[in-house]
């Protein structure tokens, strides 16, 4: 037992997140809330994000909007201000929104300026990723890094069944 508890603790040192510590699963409906958008904050990228190269693409819906959208939704937790990883992982996240910008709407949540967002999907630590369906139903989350083929994946699937990924 000491054994997982030490291997659960180095795997949540590498990947940069926390354990589950109840994250909202897979098959549960994502809540619907106001979150900031890029508007909200008069276009500051400052007040939104403490990403380095924030993509206006991101930002333009509330998460509630998002899902009224009946399209999937990404929905990345991330704070890259503190966290190297998350920044990383936002630079994936903009490749796969280029090729599916048209059908699925991303949403990027930065702890600091979305903390309510954080505390609807019970996040800690970041990166998480989070695909929800047309319906509003979580389908996928991964906490960590995720690479860009099993994202690309992930979304062909929900898209074509609109089920589980």
């Amino acid at each position: 037992m000491r054994g997982l508890l030490v291997l659960l603790t180095v795997v949540s040192w590498v990947t940069g997140c926390e354990l589950d510590h109840g994250a909202l699963k897979i098959g549960e409906k994502a809540p619907s809330l106001k979150t900031k958008t890029l508007q909200d904050v008069g276009g500051d990228f400052s007040r939104i994000t403490s990403y380095r190269h924030p993509d206006e693409r991101m930002y333009r819906y509330s998460l509630n909007d998002a899902l009224a959208q009946g399209k999937p939704v990404v929905l990345e937790f991330a704070t890259p201000g503190h966290c190297t990883v998350c920044d990383r992982q936002l630079q994936t996240l903009k490749g796969v929104l280029t090729k599916y910008e048209n059908e699925v709407v991303f949403l990027h949540m930065d702890q600091y300026q979305n903390p309510e967002a954080f505390k609807a999907f019970k996040v800690m630590g970041d990166p998480w990723t989070y695909v929800i369906d047309a319906g509003g139903v979580v389908r996928y989350r991964q906490a960590g890094t995720i690479l860009y083929q099993e994202l690309d994946g992930i979304l062909a699937k929900v898209m074509r069944a609109g089920g589980p990924a």
